[in-house]
């Protein structure tokens, strides 16, 4: 038995002395100098007792180490639970003692704090630094730069990450490997990454965008990362004439597009933008087009199975769609309550079938039966439609479907409309508990730079041009919409906000 992840992803460019990570202070670190990391990383997780299906939680800032961190886990058969570096002790504390995590590594600064969090929950604790300093950092430099490999096979853990939770207690997504391998595989391709590319990396790498699709594309392809500590507009306008393709969050393509300097010169020696994590408004994608002479490219995925579609690298990426199943990946539209398949150009509920489906909740046999279907597909809980040529359009979370007077209405299509008002940046519609209707529609704008919403025009163009169940009976007016550190918006934020908008006073 081999380990396939290792195998692919790290044994396949380990002595190679090639550029894998450019840092932000001139520093090269190589393929092969990357693999003694890993290595490294491997023996010290094994010192401490660590054993092939262990959980290794880990809430700590992105650096090198933290990469190498995650490849030694691969190499010594753990399972790597990134946490999001925003969570609080208590936050922590539900995950830490969920997984039953044997090793808990986290900021030095926190130590004290979440001292009590590992004795509880009975695992070890060790800290590391986003300068790549810390009691783990101090056990790793001891190891030897060779480590022998765990043998796994494709259907064992190699991660578990936690859904964000937005709706209720956070599930545990046990990604096997088989279920990273396949996706890394069918993303290379697709994206024709190869060893000549260069990614800039400014995303974080507790999420599967940064951590599963940016660094395990890299190294299937043998290329190259100019990894950054973090989004800057100013340092990513100036590495960027070092790179070839950037993968990001639609945040940052509106960041660069609002600095001057970022235009199709700076641009013109990149081979592709790739968006996701959050939907890319149509305005972004044409402003950006506009701007670059480039079309972004925008996918879509989920903690549960990392990436299912993408639009064509070659052909038309259509915005406001997130493209076609990816090779090896199956999609239908269903009916909600029958889960029949719906014909195209029908809304339904998106289900997904792969290798790259997950293998189920942790712990959670219950939860895993009611989303995982008997025929392999996931019901992922997104509102979609697929038309004519084949694109898939989210039009939106199930949980966000707004129910008024009987009456189904889809927020993707509000917000679509507010969207092209005048003075609008972007929109969020919601529901909100009115006493006649169940719930009733909610809009919240973000006026454009230097513009200001004109709320009465807005109201006289939604009566003109939507149907009376559809239009907002309330617009509020936000400097930004909350979202999380992905980018995406907080709907549960704003519902919980407005919540009584539409409430009789109280006497």
């Amino acid at each position: 038995m081999g380990n396939p992840l290792f195998d692919t992803l790290l044994n396949r460019h380990i002595g190679r002395d090639t550029p894998f990570l450019h840092l932000a202070d001139g520093v090269t670190i190589s393929h092969a100098a990357f693999g003694q990391m890993a290595a490294r990383n491997a023996n010290a997780l094994t010192t401490l007792g660590i054993r092939p299906g262990d959980r290794v939680a880990v809430h700590v800032d992105k650096s090198p180490q933290a990469l190498a961190l995650y490849a030694g886990c691969i190499q010594s058969g753990a399972v790597f639970l990134p946490l999001n570096t925003a969570y609080t002790a208590a936050e922590l504390d539900y995950f830490v003692g969920d997984s039953g995590a044997a090793l808990f590594i986290c900021d030095p600064a926190e130590a004290d704090t979440l001292a009590g969090t590992a004795q509880a929950n009975g695992c070890l604790l060790h800290t590391l630094a986003g300068d790549g300093t810390g009691s783990f950092a101090d056990l790793v430099a001891r190891q030897s730069d060779t480590a022998p490999v765990a043998a796994r096979d494709g259907d064992d853990l190699a991660a578990l990450l936690y859904t964000s939770g937005t709706t209720g207690r956070s599930k545990g997504a046990m990604l096997t490997q088989t279920n990273l391998l396949s996706n890394a595989q069918a993303l290379m391709e697709g994206w024709r990454f190869t060893d000549s590319d260069v990614l800039l990396h400014a995303l974080p790498i507790f999420h599967s965008h940064g951590l599963f699709v940016a660094c395990n594309v890299s190294l299937l392809a043998g290329g190259a990362m100019i990894w950054l500590p973090k989004f800057d507009t100013d340092t990513v306008i100036a590495h960027l004439p070092e790179a070839t393709t950037m993968m990001g969050v639609p945040t940052f393509y509106t960041r660069l597009l609002d600095d001057p300097r970022f235009d199709r010169d700076l641009t013109a020696h990149m081979r592709v933008f790739i968006s996701g994590s959050a939907p890319l408004l149509a305005d972004t994608h044409a402003r950006f087009a506009k701007r670059t002479g480039h079309r972004i490219l925008e996918r879509y995925g989920m903690t549960e199975t990392s990436m299912n579609t993408s639009n064509p690298y070659d052909g038309d990426r259509r915005a406001g769609t997130v493209g076609f199943p990816l090779p090896g990946v199956e999609v239908r539209v269903c009916d909600p309550e029958t889960g029949a398949e719906l014909p195209r150009g029908e809304i339904g509920v998106l289900e997904v079938r792969g290798p790259n489906v997950f293998k189920g909740y942790w712990q959670m046999p219950d939860k895993t039966a009611e989303e995982l279907r008997p025929d392999g597909y996931f019901i992922t809980g997104d509102l979609s439609v697929i038309d004519a040529d084949g694109y898939v359009t989210i039009v939106g979370r199930g949980k966000d479907l707004i129910i008024s007077g009987g009456f189904n209405i889809y927020p993707k299509e509000v917000e679509m409309f507010l969207d092209d008002q005048p003075g609008v940046l972007e929109s969020a519609v919601i529901g909100a508990p009115h006493p006649d209707l169940g719930e009733s529609v909610v809009a919240v704008l973000v006026a454009e730079p230097g513009a200001t919403c004109d709320v009465a025009a807005i109201e006289a163009a939604v009566r003109r041009d939507l149907a009376g169940f559809k239009r907002p009976r309330h617009i509020a007016l936000l400097d930004a919409l909350p979202r999380n550190t992905m980018g995406k918006v907080q709907k549960k934020d704003l519902r919980d906000r407005f919540a009584e908008v539409f409430q009789p006073p109280r006497a």
